[in-house]
């Protein structure tokens, strides 16, 4: 199901190939709601120790409903967030997982899917030269390695993201300061990245959380088109979607469905 806020069309209206680009979260938003996310792909090989994926779990059965849990306070939920995932960052410097390790994990990607016609979508952009700028609190090895082993990670699209680095070919840290799901609207976007938007005005975001919203700062508010895939506890947070996005997805909206609503291929037809 798609839901339709009712000033969304002039929005939609006003967009072009010429000025506009994508700003989109990765896990459960360019991936498939039931797919697992670039922080799980090592526990769901055999390649790391039975305790690092019981520690993980751990960690995920305690933090996981907190994240989701509309009722707690943002302030409160974003220190819990970072605490996380200094936590599960710390368990890859535990358990001295090699990059070797990473690397093989990041060949057998079969846990994580598209979502359905992401990678069209993703292809059209490209053709179409639409920068997409992915916001990922997720492992930016593993989203880099997904698009790679998917033929898809064009020359328009850039990751911000957790890097793990690496210290004679073991895991010590990342890259930057960590992104989860609540500090996104803090990621300053690298000048090379910034250098590709100009004259460029008109954004469409992707996100799984209400928290994507703040991937673009509220003084482009109007110039955004917000997409929000729902996929959990649809019924409680059905309401607080449609606050906060322009368009709300449920039920594993496809991106065909998606493209459709923004007119992608009428706009694509007109323009030639």
């Amino acid at each position: 199901m798609i839901y339709l806020s009712k000033d969304v069309k002039s929005k939609i209206d006003s967009i072009d190939y010429s000025n506009l680009y994508i700003v989109t979260d990765f896990d459960r938003t360019v991936t498939v709601g039931s797919s697992s996310t670039s922080w799980s792909i090592l526990s769901k090989s055999n390649l790391v120790p039975k305790e690092y994926v019981k520690e993980r779990q751990e960690l995920f059965d305690y933090y996981r409903p907190i994240e989701i849990d509309l009722n707690i306070d943002v302030e409160t939920k974003n220190s819990l967030m970072a605490e996380w995932f200094r936590k599960h960052l710390d368990l890859f410097i535990k358990y001295r997982l090699s990059e070797e390790v990473i690397k093989k994990a990041a060949m057998d990607l079969n846990v994580m899917n598209f979502r359905g016609y992401a990678k069209d979508f993703l292809e059209k952009m490209h053709r179409e030269g639409i920068p997409v700028i992915i916001i990922s609190a997720g492992v930016g090895n593993f989203v880099e390695q997904f698009l790679i082993k998917n033929n898809c990670y064009f020359d328009n699209i850039y990751i911000v993201a957790n890097f793990i680095i690496f210290e004679n070919g073991v895991a010590s840290g990342v890259a930057e300061n960590i992104i989860h799901a609540l500090n996104k609207n803090e990621v300053s976007l690298p000048k090379n990245i910034m250098d590709k938007l100009i004259n460029r005005d008109r954004i469409i975001l992707l996100g799984d959380s209400i928290a994507d919203t703040k991937m673009v700062s509220d003084d482009k508010r109007e110039n955004t088109i917000r997409v929000g895939f729902l996929e959990e506890n649809v019924k409680d947070s059905f309401e607080s979607f449609k606050s906060n996005f322009d368009i709300v997805c449920t039920d594993n909206t496809a991106f065909d469905e998606l493209m459709h609503v923004l007119k992608i291929e009428e706009r694509k037809k007109c323009m030639k």
